[in-house]
């Protein structure tokens, strides 16, 4: 008789799962994931998604441009990681958990809170498609989770949505308290695609005399922009009173029943117009909001905006393909400009300092870190709060600020305005607002095509004698001669 001493196989060797690990195996996934960054040695991540595989590649930026901050005493030389999440049986990821060890520190990334400490207290994250973390050589670990995303697609955000920070509120707190030293990091819940931010990165100089021009001869005038303020904004307003504006301004217009109101405190810009459930929608900022800056976003909002959009329903070029048969120009600058100057329209002073600002601040965000950038608006601005807003909507999209660069978008309102100054006496204004979202070059050929049974002009505008007066007297306080036009 023999007798076989050979060890029994386990049931996993031959390929045969048990219970538990097959329940360990649903449960937790790791891999293993080794890259090599540039110009850095190996990095190395362990990765753990639940019931998910996953690939993590970490790529580097050169310690060159490494924020300042992030030195130390000892020198070590430190780089940014961008942790690129892939799924490959998902369609999105969220991070969940970073850990990043050197020796001088212990970087800790969690999703609750989305911020990366040091032992200095510094936050640095940086949210991008993914997140930016700035850190030493050695990915420690890293965990991620699907989205639960309905329908397993990208939710689609307005790109002026996608911008704005989720911690706008406690990085300002933390920049006031530091007195004004230190460049915010900004977090978004869903960042921006990169393509969209390239095409606001590059502002232009164009107007950049122009812009100075017109704030240096508001500061001539009123001494400060405190007293400018005061003068030509009238008093500041509470809830009951803007609403009570809002709604005689629509009274006026027939508008009631076409435009809802959503009063808020949070909104970036002082207004805006959106569209929710088949239905118009007016946001406005109520926050040091005075009495004739209500009426100016009005004429700016719904006066402008609102209507020719409505206008442009009743167009051949309502359609996207058809505008691009017939070869029209985007309507911007021309919409932002237009609707720049019917925001000062009919002030006491209509001067266009905000437009100005606005053009000089994204032209400085460029070259400037935020705390850079805030100091250089000290010589037209002495209000920290004043100078918050206009740096903020500068550097939205931003992560780490404490680098030059920015979203240009907001030069537009000048950019348009000039133009419109410029060729003030060759354009046919209620014409360009009844044929909806146009360039002012495109008035003449297309008036000929123009259905304007049933489109619509704000009040403001019937008496176009008056308009035209009031255009003119726009020029003339903001300095700008036919001679400074000529450069426009």
């Amino acid at each position: 008789m023999s007798i076989n001493c050979a060890k029994k196989k386990d049931p996993s060797e031959l390929g045969v799962m048990t219970g538990e690990k097959k329940h360990r195996k649903k449960k937790n996934i790791k891999k293993k994931v080794r890259a090599r960054p540039l110009g850095s040695a190996e990095v190395s991540s362990d990765i753990t998604v639940l019931g998910k595989e996953i690939s993590v590649t970490p790529t580097c930026i050169p310690a060159s441009l490494t924020p300042s901050y992030l030195s130390t005493s000892t020198n070590v030389r430190k780089r940014i990681c961008q942790l690129n999440v892939r799924a490959t049986s998902v369609n999105h990821v969220r991070l969940k958990h970073i850990t990043l060890s050197s020796s001088q520190s212990l970087w800790d990334v969690s999703h609750n809170d989305v911020s990366c400490k040091t032992k200095s207290g510094q936050n640095s994250l940086v949210g991008k498609q993914g997140y930016n973390t700035a850190a030493s050589d050695h990915v420690q670990s890293c965990s991620v989770q699907p989205l639960n995303i309905k329908g397993g697609k990208k939710p689609v955000v307005p790109l002026l949505t996608a911008i704005r920070p989720e911690n706008e509120k406690s990085e300002k707190e933390r920049f006031f308290q530091a007195r004004f030293c230190y460049n915010p990091v900004f977090v978004y819940r869903n960042p921006a695609d990169v393509d969209a931010l390239e095409r606001f990165s590059s502002p232009s100089d164009k107007y950049l005399p122009q812009a100075i021009l017109i704030m240096e001869r508001a500061l001539e005038k009123h001494g400060h922009y405190e007293n400018f303020e005061e003068k030509t904004g009238g008093k500041i307003l509470n809830r009951p009173e803007i609403v009570s504006i809002i709604k005689r301004y629509l009274r006026q217009e027939d508008l009631e029943d076409e435009i809802r109101l959503n009063l808020s405190e949070d909104l970036l810009s002082r207004a805006s117009m959106t569209k929710g459930r088949g239905k118009a929608t007016l946001n406005v900022r109520i926050v040091n909001l005075r009495e004739f800056w209500v009426e100016g976003l009005l004429r700016h909002e719904i006066g402008t905006h609102y209507l020719r959009s409505c206008n442009n329903k009743h167009q051949i070029w309502f359609n996207w393909k058809k505008r691009k048969e017939l070869s029209l120009k985007h309507f911007n600058p021309t919409e932002e400009g237009l609707a720049s100057l019917h925001s000062v329209l009919l002030r006491k002073d209509p001067c266009l300092w905000r437009s100005a600002l606005l053009y000089y601040t994204a032209y400085k965000a460029a070259y400037l870190s935020f705390k850079d950038l805030f100091r250089d608006l000290g010589k037209f601005v002495s209000d920290a709060q004043v100078r918050w807003d206009y740096c903020m909507r500068a550097k939205r999209g931003q992560g780490d600020t404490s680098v030059p660069g920015g979203f240009c978008k907001d030069q537009v309102y000048l950019d348009g305005a000039l133009e419109l100054l410029k060729h003030r006496n060759s354009i046919d204004f209620q014409l360009l607002l009844s044929l909806g979202k146009i360039a002012y070059q495109d008035v003449d050929r297309l008036k000929e095509l123009a259905d304007l049974g049933n489109t619509r002009i704000p009040g403001f505008m019937r008496d176009y004698d008056n308009y035209k007066r009031c255009l003119d007297r726009v020029a003339t306080v903001n300095g700008l001669t036919e001679e400074v036009l000529a450069g426009v």
